[in-house]
């Protein structure tokens, strides 16, 4: 019976997110031009951020728009970075918005609620329902079902796709590079054997790109750090900056400190600790295609 209403919740929530998603606005983008206008009917411009509008426009896409890596090598590197962060922000938001309704419902929930064991089986805190949750399984949840900080995801998404220009960021929505060891991951060029017979994860879309990451920081033991330090800053009731956790990260990147160091810099020259104090407005969602 736990297996049926499991899967039962998971289908609300699915069936939920194709309700929404079939109720937004669907805008055709041929070039970067009706982009810059969508956004100045958005009120989602440079001179918007700079008068201190914090409202972010639900905005989504099916991709990267058609030759980007040939449009954005002809522009100002500052009008590629604006760009690539007005695409990836909403995603980032959204994504963030959805995981604090989640955290809404492992607060509240009772130990033998089935919304709770979905949850915790996404979060890879159990790896079935076979056995009951215990008041452990549900404050390691606590620490697992929380946001990232808009300023971190963006800067490991300009990093890892080379502000939106690599290949694979172009051909299968993978912003983060995140490796996939299931055979239907996109292969490197130069895939490096000695670590194993891995590719790239692919994504339907930059949102679902943007989720998968999350749930890879909050749910892999690589970035238990993380997830203790950010506990900890909400057990004292502080806020937890790109910046903060982007210190242990260590195990993200095959370069280490310097991964860090690189993460902090494109924090800072970028002004992307702005973008944790901005949020949601409440129109309708715009789908963008091209």
């Amino acid at each position: 019976m736990k297996k049926l209403l499991i899967t039962l919740f998971c289908s609300v929530l699915f069936l939920s997110a194709c309700s929404d998603m079939h109720s937004s606005d669907e805008v055709k983008v041929h070039n970067v031009d009706d982009l810059t206008q969508l956004f100045a009917r958005l009120h989602y411009t440079h001179d918007d951020w700079q008068k201190g509008v914090k409202k972010v426009p639900r905005l989504t896409s099916e991709g990267v728009m058609p030759d980007w890596k040939k449009l954005s090598d002809k522009m100002p590197v500052e009008n590629k970075k604006s760009i690539f962060l007005r695409m990836m922000l909403p995603s980032v938001l959204i994504a963030n918005e959805n995981i604090l309704q989640e955290r809404k419902v492992v607060k509240k929930s009772s130990l033998d609620s089935s919304e709770l064991m979905a949850i915790a089986i996404k979060y890879k805190v159990v790896s079935d329902d076979s056995k009951a949750l215990t008041k452990a399984d549900k404050q390691t949840l606590l620490k697992r079902v929380n946001i990232i900080p808009p300023s971190l995801a963006l800067a490991q998404a300009a990093e890892e796709s080379a502000w939106g220009t690599s290949r694979f960021a172009r051909e299968g929505n993978a912003f983060f590079g995140q490796w996939d060891f299931s055979g239907n991951g996109m292969k490197p060029k130069q895939q490096r054997k000695h670590l194993g017979d891995y590719g790239v994860a692919s994504f339907d879309s930059p949102l679902a790109s943007v989720e998968g990451y999350m749930l890879n920081i909050n749910s892999t033991s690589a970035y238990k750090s993380l997830r203790d330090l950010r506990a900890q800053q909400v057990a004292k009731n502080k806020s937890f900056s790109g910046t903060l956790l982007a210190g242990t990260l260590i195990k993200y990147s095959e370069r280490g400190q310097d991964y860090i160091t690189g993460l902090r810099h494109l924090i800072s020259y970028n002004k992307l600790e702005w973008t944790d104090k901005t949020s949601l407005s409440d129109n309708k969602m715009v789908y963008i295609v091209y």
